[in-house]
């Protein structure tokens, strides 16, 4: 048995991640171009080892959040552009020089002090067209004029966010067409007033789905990129056949017999109606899959046979009760996220059992879980 797949680990499927990009690159427009988000250790699926095979695949824009997450893919030698969408200390512009790093300027204040630090920096301007969290006012064209006049600014990009583009609601939609005109009719008065637009970008996977249409220089690509929807049942416009590229696997390590009322776990959760067989897996909370699925009707995966999860979910273990499973022994791989041929527990649908959607559950599986590449 191999060191990383002992006890619980994370399997990524190389080639779903092609198809993705495959797919992804077929659908958006042609001179536009994918930008890679790969904040959160690439949603739980490992920054560097995902960012090394998109740059093979000669992927040259990613995303991040953190200058950390930024050093972190330079010192694994990945090239091209990478945005830090988020906040980060002014004090640090010398990081962002030497790891060659574009910041997002977060609103017209922090513009200035990042200019007043005296040192050249690749920036995008994040606009605020109504989701009202980080950005410039999109109605506040003179203040982005001014960021453009700033000397130690070079602006490589403008960009905005939609909120709700991921909801196909009446309302919703005007709200976010109401986001891409505010957007549009503030580039197009910076263009009139003969400022040279730098890259243009307003898609994350959701407004890419829903807002195909959108004519821009990159587009977002996060959660769609691991070939998973943030919810089940997604009903986006475009519905491209994409893969799902992580697994959550772990093994049964013991089996146990329990008579007819004996329980299982903390707080008793858990009393057999019957004499059952109780198979313990060492994956938990502490990995990331979440507490809150206990009780839930969660089901994993054992030799391609559903068997439900019972009991409380520890931080490193849980039981499953395979008294129904056929042929199941210690050793045998369990899959909490994944596919075992016709069976499926999509994440999605855990996340959603959970009281969360994908994006939260993959990016917390946790930093012990080894990653295997298949």
């Amino acid at each position: 048995m191999e060191t990383a797949t002992e006890r619980s680990w994370i399997e990524l499927n190389i080639e779903n991640l092609k198809h993705n990009v495959r797919i992804l690159r077929e659908a958006i427009p042609p001179a536009c171009e994918l930008m890679a988000v790969v904040k959160a250790d690439a949603y739980g699926h490992g920054a560097c080892a995902t960012a090394t095979v998109l740059n093979q695949m000669e992927i040259t824009a990613f995303a991040v959040a953190t200058v950390e997450e930024g050093i972190q893919l330079r010192k694994h030698g990945i090239r091209g552009e990478i945005l830090i969408l988020g906040y980060t200390d002014v004090k640090r512009v010398q990081d962002l020089q030497k790891y060659d790093l574009t910041q997002t300027l977060l609103d017209f204040a922090y513009a200035r002090a990042l200019n007043s630090r005296n040192a050249a920096v690749k920036t995008h301007i994040k606009i605020d067209t109504g989701m009202h969290r980080l950005g410039i006012s999109g109605e506040e064209i003179s203040a982005v004029r001014k960021v453009f006049e700033m000397k130690n600014l070079k602006i490589c990009g403008i960009y905005t966010h939609l909120c709700c583009a991921d909801s196909r609601l009446p309302e919703d939609i005007a709200f976010t067409r109401r986001q891409i005109d505010s957007f549009y009719r503030l580039t197009d008065a910076l263009k009139n007033s003969g400022i040279q637009l730098p890259k243009l970008h307003i898609q994350s996977s959701c407004g890419f789905l829903n807002y195909p249409d959108l004519v821009c220089d990159y587009v977002r690509v996060g959660i769609a990129l691991y070939g998973v929807s943030s919810v089940p049942d997604n009903e986006a416009v475009l519905q491209p056949a994409l893969r799902p590229v992580l697994a959550l696997k772990s093994r049964v390590v013991l089996i146990r017999f329990i008579g007819k009322g004996d329980s299982v776990g903390y707080g008793r959760t858990f009393v057999a109606g019957r004499d059952s067989r109780i198979a313990v897996i060492p994956v938990g909370y502490g990995d990331g899959f979440p507490g809150s699925l206990s009780g839930k009707n969660v089901s994993v995966l054992v030799n391609r046979q559903s068997v439900p999860v019972v009991g409380r979910i520890c931080m490193d273990q849980l039981t499953v009760d395979i008294t129904d499973a056929e042929n199941v022994k210690v050793g045998d791989i369990v899959t909490l996220i994944g596919t075992e041929e016709e069976q499926n527990v999509s994440a999605p649908v855990v996340a959603q059992s959970a009281g969360s959607i994908s994006n939260e559950l993959l990016c917390r599986l946790g930093t012990r879980l080894p990653i295997v590449m298949k």
